[in-house]
């Protein structure tokens, strides 16, 4: 009795979505990984094989899944946590070097990467804490706690790993905590942040043409003072402040300019005198007209300043070169069309090519004569372009639009906060990959190696993908069953 109330409250819907997608996928995998010698799409020894080896045990996962009582996500969520941190600490000590990322481990013939399981088991243990009572997003105390949740795993796989694609994924999870009344502003910051960060890498080896120091670190410090000043028209409407700050930083430049006239002067230092000035000069007004309200301004300036001068830093010294080069040419910094930048030329020709119906299943001359490196896995987008067209691919961009929007909606019915928030953090995972991956194949962003959801070849997103899918699918069976109940 128990088993068919739990089988009526699944939502057919999403499990009907997940499928169609993962079919479809499958069929590109084939087309992609295509050989002459090799024809038989149901050949277990080529990919298209594999995967749907993959794919059954996939969905014999999820069933697992919705059969296990929805509280012990709950309950286990921070044991879940704590040893996916072990794991994926370990990882780097038992994988082996695969194109400078050591986040594989190999058990037999079947390699695993343990952070595309993180992803998951992160999100459980932010939805538990998020959810207990009394917790207020708006609060920095309860908000510091999930974001260090957020932070660890995410590091170790950037640093420890050298995967900076799936690290990233991990800030996907700011969706969950904007549905609960995080201030915009923290949006705002991240935008600022990327701005910055494009303006130091993009213009810092220009160097001035007066004085000493370069021009993204001088633009960026600029930006910064316009976007405070800013703030302070729209949000304080303080014109005083303004006046005084502005007149404050055109006094630190100008000296700088009659200085530079008898010495040279370094004038990226110029821009954190500036921005020492506006920081000071902003808590002296916090304090004496005990405004609180422009304390995060103050935080602003503080934290961009910081990520100004560590930019440098971690481009050079975190990133690796294969990482650097594909921001330089997507920056226009270089022109390397036969190494970093030829993934995304080949992808965009065989794309391109498809026009609007496509060249037709298994008729692709880009991916048959292999001209785009892992196009059955982060490329695999260049397939459906160039067969299926775009009408294809729209299509598929449709499919993935309907199951974020049911996913969505899911979230919204939902009776308590720890399966709402979950299931945002599920929406905001498939949303970020769907979005880099598909920007990154057509040349928009940075290529970061993440794969298509429930689309690419590959064991571990797939499982991975399907267990966020499945546990979200049981939370929302459990409402449906109280409701009965």
């Amino acid at each position: 009795m128990r088993n068919r109330s739990i089988i009526s409250g699944i939502d057919w819907w999403t499990i009907g979505l997940f499928l169609v997608i993962s079919l479809f996928g499958w069929m590109n995998i084939y087309g992609s990984s295509y050989s002459f010698d090799q024809t038989s799409i149901w050949d277990f020894s080529n990919r298209a094989g594999k995967q749907l080896v993959w794919l059954a045990t996939a969905v014999v996962m999820g069933g697992i899944i919705l059969m296990i009582e929805e509280k012990a996500y709950d309950v286990l969520g921070y044991i879940f946590y704590v040893i996916m941190l072990l794991l994926l600490i370990i990882t780097p000590i038992l994988a082996r070097d695969i194109k400078g990322s050591l986040s594989w481990i190999t058990i037999g013939p079947i390699s695993l990467q343990p952070a595309e399981f993180a992803k998951c088991f992160t999100a459980i243990a932010v939805a538990k804490y998020m959810s207990r009572y009394g917790y207020r997003v708006r609060d920095l105390r309860d908000l510091t706690v999930p974001f260090l949740m957020i932070g660890v795993p995410m590091l170790i796989i950037m640093v420890a790993q050298r995967e900076t694609g799936s690290a990233l994924v991990f800030l996907s999870f700011l969706l969950a905590f904007y549905r609960q009344g995080m201030s915009g502003y923290v949006l705002s910051w991240g935008a600022a942040s990327a701005i910055l960060f494009i303006l130091v890498i993009r213009f810092g080896e220009v160097a001035l043409p007066f004085g000493v120091g370069n021009v993204g670190m001088l633009v960026s410090t600029l930006a910064i003072e316009a976007i405070v000043l800013g703030l302070l028209i729209g949000h304080e409407k303080d014109m005083r402040s303004v006046i005084i700050m502005g007149l404050g930083v055109i006094l630190c430049y100008g000296i700088g300019l009659l200085v530079n006239i008898w010495t040279s002067v370094n004038f990226n230092y110029i821009g954190i005198i500036s921005l020492a000035y506006t920081a000071i000069y902003l808590l002296v007004q916090t304090v004496k007209q005990r405004k609180s309200s422009i304390g995060w301004i103050i935080g602003f300036v503080i934290v961009s300043t910081l990520l100004c001068q560590g930019c440098n830093f971690a481009f050079h010294k975190i990133l690796q070169p294969h990482q650097r080069i594909r921001i330089e040419v997507l920056l226009g910094m270089k022109d390397d069309p036969h190494g970093a930048g030829y993934n995304v030329n080949q992808s965009l020709i065989a794309i391109g090519s498809g026009q609007t119906t496509g060249k037709g299943f298994l008729q692709g001359t880009q991916t048959k004569l292999k001209f785009v490196p892992e196009q059955d896995t982060d490329f695999i987008f260049c397939t459906v372009g160039e067969e299926w067209g775009f009408i294809g691919s729209a299509g598929l961009l449709l499919l993935y639009l309907a199951l974020i929007l049911r996913i969505i909606y899911i979230a919204e019915r939902q009776r308590d906060k720890f399966s709402m928030i979950y299931a945002y953090c599920v929406a905001g995972i498939l949303l970020f990959h769907v979005t880099i991956n598909i920007g990154m194949v057509l040349g928009l962003l940075p290529v970061i190696g993440i794969p298509l959801p429930f689309f690419s070849y590959g064991g571990s997103s797939l499982w991975g993908f399907t267990i966020l899918l499945a546990i979200m699918l049981r939370l929302d069976a459990a409402r449906v069953n109280k409701m009965q109940g």
